[in-house]
């Protein structure tokens, strides 16, 4: 379907996704009154440049979801992203963090320096959407959005190389491998050993992640905490097998795992406090090899998120001790494995007040404040070294059947507001370059 600039029904009707969103942003969270400063906007006229190049921008995002690269294989995007770079004149490095692209465009040295991130990993997911331009690996979809987040930096990297003359600072830009990759560190960690936030050095950081948790062309963000941490757990439940006609002769993995599921249950409900933030998820029960046989062990792999560091600590000391526990008590023994994954997120108060101001200029969108999210991000370790603001637009939209979460098998990202992508992260990169952090 041809992108269009017209709003959705689905985001104007009574009781959509964006009604509701207003509910929940009051419930939890202050809204705040929007700027009335459209001259910022007219002045630089980025969402024209913005849609004389939608077309480009949608072409290129299609060209990603349909060669899907898993993390740290993303050869092919890079490559691509490499080439346009190029092209706009941009100075390129390749290689960094893996496979990882930077891209400098260099204005006035005594403004600020901004970095701009879009991740380039997909999924182990098998497509499901029906798609004309679905994903031609099996078992590999862009189902995050990051084909997404590529184009829409290209696009901002076409806009701004427009206006190098008048740059009145540097742009990086990071396309950054593995974000997905938890397990190995993810890839921002990698960019930040190779460099990337020096020579020159930066001062303020911006990164954008579509989300089908809101409306098409709303913009979405918070001061402070606006992602969890994350770790993972691994529980080896150690039993003793035997015959399935009789269990009292047997120490049962897959019954102690059934209790120990449960119990994990109550960190959430009962063990911590119930307007914290925080969740534990088992995501992965894995025992026996055949119907008659009780097996020897079970494993239990699963997640925690938190928003707070004491919580965090609370809820990888509750798993621990729970399954310690639960396991002892029916006679069997077992191995707990935590790991960190990724910090929370938090967003800098200062920069996300004025990137909250720049964003509500934008013609045709909407900006509110959101409660944190419980999903998890590597940008986190961006905003450890650097101040910056990550924020988040919809892409919800049902009239285009654009309703599936991310992560899903079926999701599809309405390609309308990818426009409005692109012009945000040029405004930003523009608008704060201009001060000067030295």
């Amino acid at each position: 379907m041809a992108p269009t600039s017209k709003p959705s029904q689905a985001s104007r009707a009574p009781g959509s996704c964006r009604r509701a969103a207003r509910l929940s942003n009051r419930h939890f969270a202050p809204q705040r009154p929007k700027s009335n400063i459209a001259a910022l906007h007219s002045t630089n006229s980025f969402l024209d440049e913005a849609k004389a190049i939608e077309g480009q921008i949608v072409i290129t995002r299609r060209r990603i979801h349909a060669r899907p690269e898993l993390a740290f294989k993303e050869h092919r995007t890079a490559a691509l992203v490499a080439e346009e770079l190029r092209r706009l004149g941009i100075r390129v490095e390749t290689g960094v963090g893996g496979t990882g692209v930077v891209g400098i465009l260099e204005g006035d040295p005594q403004g600020s320096v901004v970095a701009l991130r879009a991740d380039m990993d997909a999924l182990p997911l098998r497509e499901q959407t029906g798609s004309e331009f679905a994903s031609k690996k099996v078992g590999v979809m862009h189902a995050c959005g990051h084909d997404s987040h590529v184009a829409m930096l290209l696009g901002a990297a076409r806009i701004l190389a427009n206006h190098r003359t008048n740059l009145k600072g540097t742009v990086k830009f990071l396309f950054q491998p593995a974000e997905e990759a938890a397990e190995e560190g993810g890839g921002a960690r990698l960019m930040i050993e190779a460099g990337v936030l020096e020579k020159p050095k930066v001062d303020y950081i911006f990164g954008l992640h579509i989300f089908s948790n809101f409306p098409s062309r709303t913009f979405a963000l918070r001061p402070g905490p606006i992602m969890a941490a994350s770790g993972t757990f691994r529980i080896r439940i150690i039993g003793r097998g035997g015959h399935g006609s009789a269990p009292h002769q047997t120490i049962d993995p897959v019954f102690v795992a059934a209790q120990l599921i449960t119990a994990l249950q109550g960190i959430r409900s009962r063990m911590v406090d119930p307007i914290e933030p925080a969740v534990v998820s088992v995501c992965s029960v894995h025992s026996g090899t055949r119907n008659n046989i009780i097996p020897d062990d079970a494993v239990l792999e699963g997640t925690m998120r938190t928003v707070n560091e004491a919580t965090k600590r609370r809820v990888a000391s509750l798993i621990r001790g729970i399954s310690n526990s639960v396991c002892r008590t029916f006679g069997a023994r077992c191995e707990v494995e935590l790991r960190d994954a990724y910090p929370v997120t938090v967003n800098n108060p200062a920069v996300e007040k004025e990137a909250f101001r720049i964003l509500s200029t934008i013609p045709g969108t909407e900006t509110i404040e959101v409660p944190p999210l419980l999903v998890a991000e590597d940008f986190s370790f961006f905003l450890r070294k650097v101040p910056g603001t990550y924020y988040f637009l919809g892409t919800r939209n049902e009239s285009k059947g654009c309703v599936s979460p991310n992560h899903s098998s079926r999701f599809k990202v309405d390609e309308d507001v990818m426009k409005y992508g692109a012009d945000s992260l040029a405004l930003l990169a523009f608008e704060f370059s201009g001060r000067n952090a030295r």
